[in-house]
């Protein structure tokens, strides 16, 4: 019952004379969360050093934000350069699924990666026991099918909504709310559903982490020193960063929606965690993790770098 065969992108809110900077801007971090996610991709799959429960749990990480940048980035971009900004019906779709997929599946490994430092600092003794190689590929597996379903379940859903005439999304990517405002027919439905799963998938996950981490200020406040609780905010420091760049856009655009501005605030946010925290996710862990600094000195050296000697 669809009408129309492509959607327009109105885009980002810039002007014509900045278009070109801009541009540059966004290539450059989209080419600097594409190079850091792949280094640390590469170098925990080189280094045997890091063959552990929180790498492996990283390294799906860096490969959900690369995917998750490369699902708006590259539309972007082209449609930066382009006249008519446009995406077919069938690549708004397919872009609704693969955004939501990765979105959701770095939503589940940063659970994953609460609970394996939960377990590190309240039980070390027995932390190669519980954090064994199967649960942890169980926990790998369980993201990746739960995902599978969120993003299958939505993406079915939108494909059941008519769009007869209004084909401008106000947005620089296939936003599920931006185009349910264009539908001709009934979307109580779609709603309902983003209502409840929302609760599921966004509000569940950062509820678990934030009593993982409630369990582990308070073990740590059981027995404390100075040295305990420096080596467990290193050992959580990063994780921490990541958890705040990830869930405060979101918290802010879904669970604080703002009447005022409400495009150009959507947008910005958007932005944010599309764009901004893949990028600097890489840097969190290389810059503050002694584990990727060394393992990256050791790969280098292995390859005989000259300035390794």
């Amino acid at each position: 019952q669809t009408l129309i065969s492509e959607f327009l992108l109105l885009g980002l809110p810039i002007q014509p004379e900045h278009q070109n900077l801009f541009y540059a801007l966004f290539l450059a971090m989209y080419l600097t969360t594409v190079l850091g996610n792949l280094i640390i991709i590469t170098l925990i799959h080189l280094d045997s050093h890091l063959h552990t429960p929180m790498y492996l749990f990283l390294s799906n990480l860096s490969f959900s934000d690369l995917c998750f940048s490369s699902v708006t980035m590259p539309k972007l971009l082209q449609n930066m350069q382009s006249e008519v900004p446009s995406i077919p019906y069938a690549g708004c779709l397919t872009q609704i699924y693969f955004f939501l997929f990765f979105g959701d599946l770095g939503n589940f490994i940063l659970v994953a990666m609460a609970y394996d430092r939960y377990v590190a600092i309240c039980f070390p003794l027995h932390y190669t026991t519980i954090m064994s190689p199967k649960l942890c590929l169980s926990l790998v597996v369980l993201s990746w099918v739960l995902t599978t379903f969120h993003a299958l379940l939505h993406t079915l859903l939108m494909a059941k909504v008519s769009f007869c005439v209004d084909n401008v999304i106000p947005h620089f990517f296939c936003d599920m709310s931006a185009m349910l405002k264009l539908a001709c027919s009934d979307t109580h439905v779609n709603e309902l559903v983003i209502f409840i799963v929302v609760g599921l998938f966004l509000v569940f996950p950062f509820l678990l982490i934030l009593v993982s981490y409630a369990k582990i200020v308070s073990s740590i406040f059981k027995v404390p020193s100075a040295r305990g609780i420096r080596k467990a905010f290193s050992t959580c420091g990063s994780h921490l960063s990541v958890v705040s760049l990830f869930y405060g856009p979101v918290i802010i655009l879904y669970l604080c929606p703002s009447a005022s501005n409400s495009t150009v605030k959507d947008t910005v946010m958007s932005l944010l965690y599309t764009v901004v925290t893949p990028m600097l996710n890489p840097f969190i862990y290389s810059l503050r993790n002694r584990d990727m600094k060394g393992a990256l000195g050791r790969v280098f050296c292995q390859k005989k770098i000259p300035f390794c000697v």
